[in-house]
């Protein structure tokens, strides 16, 4: 089947918009052993979030996420049946599927899915399935998709949030929300929340005579319950670079884990203020 090379195109002639940044805020490489990194962050901090639920009018639930320069958005559908199932399911299953936006790279992305997206899509429904009460739906499979419209780095985390958020707004039963965070190692420096440019420098060795850890690391966890739902590592990364990196992004799950409650809460005021605006009047 051949590929629709016109789909969501721009145009003919187009430009980055990057090339019109003044040159002192362009990133001009990172410097492991500096106090504050090129977005004036430090080391252990995040970027600003943030989150708004029911964004898709035509999903049953949505969410849409904004980690600095990343942006994500999510739409969650009705159980369905499983398609081609021959024998009864106890356990209902989620489909997710996760896609960069053409447009989100500096190189050009295809519509079609290539082998990131196919691989991160797997990596998502695992950090999902533990939270979502499978045999509430069994025999049907829950919907999810995951679209990335600029890829300012730890896009996969963003989007595992996003999802969580959406599965809550589309009234799934849950036991729990899930959170998800990255963070890039090179030369024992710990780079929690990368962009796309650190995430790069992390993935690369410098230096290939040397033993130095270096790579990227992505949990997703049920913070309530105290539990880790998935875990991704790139690269060459030791045992306790891993420990330790672990650690650092246990105390990042619980200082975001409020933001995604916050965001339920303030969802579920606006949903019902209409109503108690009547019921004051009658």
């Amino acid at each position: 089947m051949p590929i629709d090379q016109k789909r969501i195109n721009g145009p003919d002639i187009s430009v980055p918009y990057d090339i019109y940044i003044h040159s002192e805020v362009k990133d001009n490489g990172i410097q492991p052993n500096a106090p504050k990194r090129h977005d004036g962050r430090s080391n252990n901090e995040l970027r600003n979030i943030f989150m708004k639920t029911g964004i898709v009018s035509q999903a049953k639930g949505s969410a849409y996420i904004e980690m600095g320069d990343t942006k994500v958005i999510c739409s969650v559908f009705d159980p369905r049946e499983i398609p081609n199932k021959t024998g009864y399911c106890v356990q209902g299953e989620l489909f997710c599927e996760f896609k960069f936006a053409p447009f989100s790279h500096h190189k050009r992305k295809l519509h079609q899915q290539d082998a990131e997206e196919k691989e991160y899509s797997l990596i998502m429904q695992r950090a999902l399935e533990p939270a979502v009460c499978l045999q509430e739906f069994p025999n049907f499979q829950v919907d999810i998709y995951a679209i990335v419209l600029d890829n300012g780095g730890s896009a996969l985390a963003a989007a595992i949030m996003a999802a969580s958020l959406a599965l809550a707004n589309a009234g799934v039963p849950m036991f729990g929300l899930v959170t998800a965070s990255t963070i890039g190692i090179c030369k024992q420096t710990y780079l929690v929340d990368p962009t796309d440019t650190e995430e790069t420098f992390c993935s690369t060795k410098t230096e290939p005579d040397t033993a130095d850890d270096h790579g990227i690391i992505m949990q997703a966890a049920l913070p309530q319950h105290g539990q880790i739902s998935e875990i991704f590592v790139v690269g060459s990364v030791d045992v306790n670079t891993i420990e330790h990196s672990m650690d650092l992004l246990s105390k990042m799950h619980k200082d975001i884990c409020p933001l995604l409650e916050q965001c339920l809460v303030k969802t579920v005021f606006k949903a019902f203020r209409p109503n108690n605006k009547k019921t004051d009047e009658k």
